[in-house]
C-alpha cells in the first residue's frame, strides 16, 4: 500500500514540476507552459522570436560580409569599421576618443580615425571569422536560489527598471527560473552583463 501512495505522491510532484510557470522569452508575460520546453507564451510571440533569429543572423553574415572588404594593412579605421572589427559599441568607442584613452584624427564631421594598432593593443579581435564550423560549447549555469538573483534584486543592485532587466535578459539569452512568483537569473550571466564595459 505504501508504495501506491510514494508513486503517487511522485506522480503529483512531476505534474506539478511540469507546470511551473515561466517567462515568455520575448514578451517577458509569465505563462503556463504547454510543455517542459516550451519558453513563448503563444505563436505570435514564437514567430517574433523565429523572426529576430532570422534578423540576426543575416545582420552577422552582413558583418562578416563588411570585415573582409577591410584591407589588412589599413593603418587607421573608422569608428565603424573599429566597432565592427573588435565588436564594441560605436558610442563607446567615441567615448573612450573624447576622453584621450584612444588616439585618434580627426578628418573632418563624422569623418574620426582610430589608429589600428592602438586598437590592437587594446582590444582582442572579436569578429575574425573563424577558421572551420565547430559547434559551439555550451554554457553551465547554476539555477539554485543562492547563484540567482531575483529580477528585483537586479533592479535594485544596478539601478535600473525591472522592465529594462527583463529586456535585457532577452536580449542576451539569459536563462532565467520562475520560484513561486519571483523569476531568478544567475548572478554570474547578470554581473558580466551588468560590470561590462557597454551592454546597451
Amino acid at each position: 500500500m505504501w508504495h501506491l501512495c510514494i508513486l503517487m505522491a511522485l506522480k503529483l510532484e512531476i505534474k506539478a514540476m511540469k507546470r511551473i510557470n515561466k517567462q515568455c522569452l520575448v514578451c517577458g508575460e509569465v505563462f503556463l507552459p504547454k510543455t517542459v520546453t516550451s519558453v513563448y507564451c503563444s505563436s505570435k510571440c514564437s514567430k517574433k522570436a523565429y523572426k529576430q533569429k532570422m534578423k540576426q543572423l543575416k545582420n552577422e553574415a552582413d558583418i562578416k560580409a563588411m570585415i573582409e572588404k577591410i584591407p589588412q594593412d589599413r593603418a587607421f579605421l573608422s569608428v565603424s569599421e573599429a566597432g565592427m572589427l573588435f565588436g564594441i559599441a560605436k558610442r563607446t568607442l567615441y567615448r573612450l576618443v573624447e576622453q584621450g584613452k584612444i588616439p585618434s584624427v580627426n578628418l573632418g564631421t563624422r569623418l574620426v580615425r582610430i589608429d589600428r594598432r592602438v586598437m590592437e593593443g587594446m582590444f582582442s579581435p572579436a569578429r575574425s571569422l573563424p577558421q572551420a564550423e565547430s559547434a559551439p560549447k555550451k554554457k553551465l549555469y547554476s539555477l539554485e536560489r543562492e547563484d540567482c538573483y531575483s529580477i528585483g534584486e537586479i533592479a535594485q543592485r544596478f539601478q535600473i527598471s525591472e522592465g529594462s532587466v527583463y529586456s535585457h535578459i532577452r536580449k542576451y539569452s539569459i536563462p532565467t527560473r520562475q520560484i513561486g512568483k519571483h523569476v531568478y537569473a544567475p548572478k554570474s550571466e547578470i554581473d558580466n552583463l551588468y560590470n561590462g564595459n557597454d551592454f546597451i
